[in-house]
């Protein structure tokens, strides 16, 4: 009776410890369409399911990194992100994703890394918007990764909504928040990620330009499916850069 309960209590000690366990580095992916372009880079890993979206393991200069299927929109990131952080307690979290870029203060194709992100979409009929707004505005820490990057990347401030850039928007976009692109998802995994004191990194890719007169992408999801799995891409190129340059600081 004793050997069994001993037995009973390492295994239960054995899978409490694994399911602890602390990895280094998780990527995170928010968009379907995202996650089907980097299926299509990595199309043969051993994927598995979890309570959000599928994930896998691969070594990426000799760390053992996951990469995970998040969901798109503020709901999915935000409890996705938690999930992410209390299931597989990562010390880096990295968000790699697309973004809609504004013209004429970005290019098609460039990187964003997040210094700030702001989650606009916040109307108060009772109270003040912009204090509400600025509960969910998040800092994201920096100063941990040195300045001379692997790549080339614009360092500012992404802005968050459950809805696509509206063109009626943009000017008080960039003037208001001094932002240059926006999302669906950013905002809400920086703030879960502050609240966890998780280190993260938010690299975003510009797939398309949204003026004060249109958006290059609107009404053509096939051009905006070209330009999601070109970003993916050169994010994936990169990321053994970053992960490499990330090693050496240590």
């Amino acid at each position: 009776m004793r050997l069994t309960l001993n037995l009973f209590l390492i295994v239960v000690f054995s899978i409490n410890n694994i399911s602890a366990q602390k990895i280094k580095y998780a990527v995170v992916i928010s968009a379907n369409m995202e996650w089907r372009a980097l299926k299509k880079v990595y199309p043969t890993e051993d994927y598995k399911t979890s309570v959000w979206g599928e994930y896998f393991y691969k070594n990426i200069e000799n760390q053992k990194i996951l990469f995970f299927h998040e969901g798109w929109g503020k709901v999915s990131a935000a409890a996705a992100t938690q999930y992410v952080i209390d299931k597989f307690n990562p010390e880096i979290l990295i968000n790699l994703g697309t973004c809609g870029g504004f013209e004429g203060s970005v290019n098609r194709l460039d990187i964003i890394l997040a210094n700030k992100t702001v989650i606009y979409d916040i109307i108060e009929a009772m109270g003040d918007s912009k204090e509400a707004i600025a509960d969910y505005t998040t800092e994201i820490d920096l100063s941990w990764l040195g300045n001379a990057y692997p790549t080339e990347v614009h360092k500012t401030v992404l802005v968050s909504a459950d809805k696509d850039l509206q063109i009626n928007e943009i000017e008080k976009l960039k003037t208001q928040y001094n932002a240059v692109a926006g999302d669906w998802e950013t905002g809400a995994i920086a703030y879960t990620a502050n609240r966890n004191n998780t280190k993260l990194l938010i690299f975003r890719g510009v797939s398309d330009l949204v003026s004060k007169q249109s958006g290059e992408a609107y009404g053509n999801f096939e051009l905006f499916e070209q330009r999601a799995e070109a970003v993916m891409i050169k994010l994936l190129k990169i990321l053994p850069e970053w992960i490499r340059y990330i090693e050496k600081l240590q």
